[in-house]
């Protein structure tokens, strides 16, 4: 498949609002369940407008593709507030973050679908790229209070405690698409903020 040259609707810095707002949002909600219930081969323009009720000619002026569509769906994952927990510890940080990641690839959400379809289309697939990118600077800030608490050396990579804690997760979850359990999760976070702490993940 072609990728899709700049298929992001609303580029950086021109997000709607009102009514405009509204419609993405149901639009794009329509996009996670089609893909959830059909995959990227099932998802189409008819679909997410018969589930969304916006109208397809509305649908195809707007997102033009089923890869616009799938595009703007990961861009509008950066466009959120979300920040990890403070727990006050590496630790029950680390453990906090993946138990949001266990949700998220085991639970009823439909981030593993989504995952799956970006690697079908390459414009969704750097869309993913940035996703995971912003992410992982949201997420540093883990990293950096604890620095500033005095748990770990100053020189600590947090991309590197970060991937040590969540890896396991995509790989067992949405790479292998075998359970595991939130105890697991748990060990896997506590294992990195271990090593984190013990000075194995500086830069």
């Amino acid at each position: 498949m072609n990728a899709v040259v700049d298929a992001t609707p609303f580029p950086e810095g021109r997000r709607p609002g009102g009514r405009s707002a509204r419609v993405r949002a149901e639009v794009l909600a329509a996009v996670e369940q089609e893909l959830t219930e059909h995959g990227y081969d099932g998802l189409t323009v008819d679909g997410v407008a018969a589930r969304s009720g916006v109208h397809r000619t509305s649908i195809y002026r707007r997102w033009k593709t089923v890869d616009g569509l799938l595009v703007d769906l990961l861009e509008s994952g950066r466009d959120d507030t979300w920040t990890p927990a403070d727990t006050g510890a590496l630790t029950t940080d680390l453990i906090a973050l993946n138990r949001e990641l266990h949700t998220s690839l085991a639970g009823t959400a439909p981030t593993s679908a989504v995952i799956a379809a970006a690697f079908r289309a390459p414009a969704a697939a750097a869309a993913l790229t940035r996703f995971w990118d912003d992410r992982y600077r949201r997420s540093a800030v883990v990293i950096t209070r604890a620095i500033a608490r005095g748990e770990l050396p100053a020189t600590t990579d947090p991309d590197r405690v970060l991937m040590a804690a969540t890896s396991p997760l995509f790989h067992q979850l949405a790479l292998r698409r075998q359970p595991m359990t939130e105890q697991e999760a748990d060990r896997w976070a506590t294992d990195a903020a271990a090593a984190a702490e013990a000075g194995t993940y500086r830069a």
